[in-house]
């Protein structure tokens, strides 16, 4: 079992990577905000509509989303339809949980990090019209949320194997 000072430390780890994460939508959500006015203000008001507000608003909503996602999930607040899990003993259910993780977790690496870093270095050469920035940039949202689901489900893995240990 974990000491203290370990568990504490992982704990403590989380509470950054929340606060962080946190900061960094707050920030996005903020910055749409101001763009998304600023294009309206300009299109309406002026009748010259600007494509780099337009453009950057739209990059920052794929970012939101999929860093959102993982913020999400690491709070266990995704949906999930508990009906058939709850019909077994808890523990069965800390098992069960445990795989989901684990599936979340290979996923994310696979799919996430793996197939999506190579998605966003291919796409490194093409610059977007607008705003003359490497879609990569664009694309690297996906493993970063990846990393980010991947630090979620080893948490949550170790908060389940703890529960696990409790049970026994």
């Amino acid at each position: 079992m974990l000491s203290n000072q370990k568990k504490d430390f992982i704990d403590t780890l989380k509470h950054w990577v929340d606060k962080l994460i946190a900061g960094l939508l707050i920030f996005i959500v903020a910055a749409m905000t101001v763009l998304v006015t600023y294009q309206v203000v300009i299109r309406y008001v002026f009748d010259s509509p600007s494509a780099i507000s337009e453009v950057l608003s739209r990059y920052l909503f794929i970012w939101l989303i999929l860093i959102g996602s993982a913020y999400v999930f690491g709070h266990k607040e995704h949906m999930s339809i508990p009906f058939v899990k709850n019909k077994f003993s808890e523990k069965a259910q800390t098992y069960i949980e445990m795989f989901t993780e684990l599936a979340t977790g290979i996923f994310a690496i696979s799919i996430m990090v793996i197939g999506g870093y190579g998605s966003a270095i291919r796409q490194m050469w093409q610059l977007d019209s607008a705003l003359q920035i490497p879609m990569g940039m664009i694309y690297m949202a996906i493993p970063i949320s990846g990393a980010l689901i991947i630090f979620y489900s080893l948490y949550n893995e170790l908060l389940l194997w703890r529960r696990l240990k409790q049970l026994n």
